[in-house]
């Protein structure tokens, strides 16, 4: 009743209406409302302030979403675990998501879609930080202490607790609050914590502005070259809205391959949704950016995630990930 009444909406509507409003899925055809047929003509995406999702921004920049016919929001937030509540009430039409939180979700019963890579780790792209001043030297000194991350039970302290385990300790022998990435060098230097799981811009930015140094870089051993950040929808706006969808990754794939092979791209880019100024960027730590999601690479956090028990079994990758524009 409620998709009839949306779609007798649009049969009236203007433009505006038109570009807000879907009524595709449950076996009807979709309306067109936009220039390729799409079923939503704008779209939300939740994004992160940080260079993982900067595929997102020169997508904007470079008209590739116009190209498609598509209008995409950017909407900031504070991680993918966060976010999750945000895609399944349609606050969010797509989010960033780190590769935790959504098998972890998807391994609870969400119905969670990956689909589009983003983001695959780097040699000193995720550290764990510390005020200059402070008596903690190495990572068995953090046993007792308080660690700060963006969200809890998700991809940074799946990838602390990996340095724990290489130190001798657990999970259970340090404290993990949530702190968002942009206040966490200040909270840490007013006592809310011991040390942080940092992300580039913010390992630079701590380190030039409060003399934070590094106790350990996260993405090494078995953790290095690890997948961490790609795009998540529900399974049913992904069923609803096809065309849209694929859209879009026709989009972020195309400024994924642009951000490369080219770091000046991303480099003019960040400063136009982070803080980071033009000098940051150029001095910063870069992971790579892939164009396309390859299971193969993604079932290692669901493995890595099965041996420490952030999931009760094993899960096939292939089972979340949305199909491809041309697949």
């Amino acid at each position: 009743m409620a998709r009839t009444l949306r779609c007798r909406v649009l049969a009236l509507g203007s433009v505006a209406v038109l570009a807000l409003t879907a009524c595709g899925g449950g076996g009807a055809s979709p309306a067109s409302t936009g220039p390729n047929g799409l079923e939503k003509a704008t779209i939300k995406v939740g994004a992160l302030p940080i260079p993982d999702p900067v595929a997102l921004y020169i997508a904007q920049a470079k008209g590739f979403f116009k190209e498609e016919g598509l209008t995409v929001e950017p909407v900031t937030i504070t991680g993918g675990a966060a976010a999750l509540p945000q895609i399944e009430s349609g606050a969010l039409d797509i989010t960033q998501t780190n590769y935790v939180s959504s098998i972890l979700a998807a391994s609870q019963g969400k119905k969670i879609k990956l689909v589009a890579d983003m983001y695959r780790a780097a040699p000193n792209t995720f550290e764990i930080m510390v005020p200059k001043d402070s008596p903690i030297q190495q990572v068995a000194d953090l046993k007792g202490r308080t660690v700060l991350v963006n969200n809890l039970r998700n991809i940074a302290t799946l990838a602390v607790t990996t340095q724990l385990k290489a130190a001798g300790l657990s999970e259970t022998d340090v404290k993990f609050a949530e702190k968002p990435f942009p206040e966490m060098g200040n909270a840490i230097t007013a006592g809310q914590g011991d040390a942080g799981w940092i992300t580039e811009p913010f390992i630079t930015a701590n380190k030039n502005a409060l003399g934070f140094r590094t106790i350990a870089d996260t993405m090494t051993g078995r953790t290095a070259d690890l997948p961490i950040a790609g795009w998540m929808a529900t399974d049913e706006w992904v069923r609803q809205n096809p065309k849209t969808l694929a859209a879009f990754q026709r989009a972020i794939s195309k400024a994924q391959q642009l951000a490369s092979g080219d770091r000046k791209e991303i480099e003019a880019t960040l400063p136009t949704y982070t803080k980071i100024d033009a000098k940051t960027a150029a001095a910063i730590t870069l992971g790579a950016y892939p164009s396309t999601l390859e299971a193969a690479r993604l079932q290692k956090v669901a493995d890595l995630m099965l041996e420490y028990k952030y999931i009760n079994g094993p899960i096939d990758v292939k089972s979340l990930i949305a199909a491809s524009p041309g697949g």
